[in-house]
């Protein structure tokens, strides 16, 4: 062993002691009711985190690189698609789908400006806002209270002349019906992008949600299934779709070198593109207008890391939302989310929503929950035409609504979500449900 490497290894067994001294003691932190924090999401980790990333910082490559390069093919392989490509977030993910249906390449399929996109209101901004962004027509569509997704039976009043794409969320993990949705793609030649960001590792028909359509998007945001801190990925099995995502995250080039690698092609300076001289380098050359949405090596590390273990999260998750779910079952004033008929969630998180039975608002059931420290959320925007960012928008011009949205707006009012995450033991899911038995009995 080389000094270099007896050095290296050195470091990462101190990384070890000190995760073991600073951060295992407060993961295994006795729970104490009312005085523990429950929190709806959060990191779970432990010293291969560290170490991947440490081992990465040491390199100080930083950007994309041999991690970078792993987490992509390692996720690929547990998705079962041929491509999957890392980005800095969740909402890049997003963005980048989207945007790639954009592309000249894709010649009648293109999606121009004014064409629509069907989607829900009920659900995070960054799954419409890039077909805003891009100046296309989002089309609002309610959802159903059963398994809290999109109501399919809105899909053919929602189709015109000018629809190309249906862009959805599988809400909180749990997967919409996927074969209503896909069967109304394939009849009417549309694009299918799954937001799969709150439902990685959920299944429908056996089948992985976000693979079922044609591009599928994840986030990697603390919170989430999985974390690097900041980050996302998008997959396919479209070559072209491959092709058009990976120039559209790199600057828009028309090269797929790698960072640091150079003619990869073998016609670097022998090539002709558009009215650039002959033999311009192909390494300059540009197809489309993109952005850079690259991740760092450091956090792919950690996603590396996280994806070892990522089977064990997806069952726990399963585990605490049937426990959840068996205890609170029986109260009239609260409907909970059943399983979409099919599937296989693997949960983000639990949600509720008040019956005509309950003799309280959703707000004053949330604030003894907070009170009694308890994180809440709502289903994100609830409805996000009513937000801010839609008054400048103009009705039937900007965007379309189909219907009254009235499913939707009871979401708004009406629902708010606990989490189930991982790094919940029984102390604390038992402690969530004592005090929503508590606070809807005392009512």
């Amino acid at each position: 062993m080389t000094k270099q490497e007896q050095l290296k290894q050195e470091i990462l067994q101190k990384t070890k002691e000190y995760y073991e001294l600073v951060h295992k003691p407060l993961q295994d932190k006795k729970f104490i009711e009312g005085e523990s924090r429950v929190n709806y999401a959060g990191r779970v980790f432990d010293e291969k985190e560290m170490q991947y990333l440490i081992d990465s910082s040491l390199d100080f490559w930083l950007t994309y690189g041999d991690y970078s390069k792993k987490f992509e093919k390692d996720l690929a392989k547990f998705l079962n698609v041929r491509w999957a490509f890392l980005v800095n977030s969740g909402s890049s993910a997003n963005l980048l789908a989207f945007y790639a249906l954009t592309s000249p390449l894709l010649k009648e399929r293109q999606v121009k400006r004014g064409d629509e996109v069907i989607t829900v209101a009920a659900g995070f901004p960054t799954t419409v806002a890039p077909i805003v962004q891009y100046g296309a027509v989002p089309v609002f569509v309610d959802m159903e209270l059963t398994c809290a997704n999109i109501d399919v039976n809105e899909l053919e009043k929602a189709l015109s002349p000018k629809t190309k794409v249906v862009m959805i969320a599988h809400t909180l993990g749990n997967p919409f019906n996927i074969k209503v949705v896909k069967e109304f793609c394939d009849k009417h030649n549309l694009w299918l992008i799954e937001d799969n960001c709150d439902a990685l590792g959920s299944t429908y028909d056996g089948k992985l949600t976000g693979t079922w359509g044609d591009i599928g998007t994840s986030s990697f945001y603390p919170p989430h299934h999985m974390t690097m801190g900041e980050g996302g990925a998008t997959y396919t099995d479209n070559p072209l779709l491959k092709k058009i995502m990976l120039s559209l995250r790199d600057w828009g080039r028309d090269c797929w070198c790698e960072s640091g690698i150079d003619n990869t092609c073998g016609k670097r300076f022998k090539q002709e593109f558009g009215k650039l001289p002959k033999g311009y380098d192909h390494k300059y050359v540009y197809s489309h207008f993109g952005f850079n949405l690259k991740v760092s090596d450091m956090q792919a590390a950690v996603g590396v890391a996280q994806l070892e273990k990522f089977p064990t999260f997806v069952e726990k998750r399963k585990e605490n939302q049937k426990k959840l779910y068996s205890e609170l079952k029986d109260l009239k004033e609260l409907q909970l989310v059943e399983i979409q008929p099919n599937s296989d969630p693997s949960w983000f998180g639990f949600m509720m929503t008040l019956t005509d039975e309950a003799k309280f608002t959703r707000n004053e059931i949330v604030e003894y929950l907070e009170n009694n420290n308890i994180q809440t959320r709502n289903l994100f925007a609830g409805n996000m035409t009513k937000h801010p960012m839609f008054d400048s928008m103009v009705l039937n011009t900007d965007y379309r609504v189909v219907g009254n949205l009235k499913v939707t707006d009871k979401i708004m009012n009406d629902s708010f979500w606990i989490g189930l995450y991982p790094g919940m033991g029984d102390d604390a899911i038992n402690y969530m449900i004592k005090k929503i038995r508590e606070f809807v009995e005392s009512k």
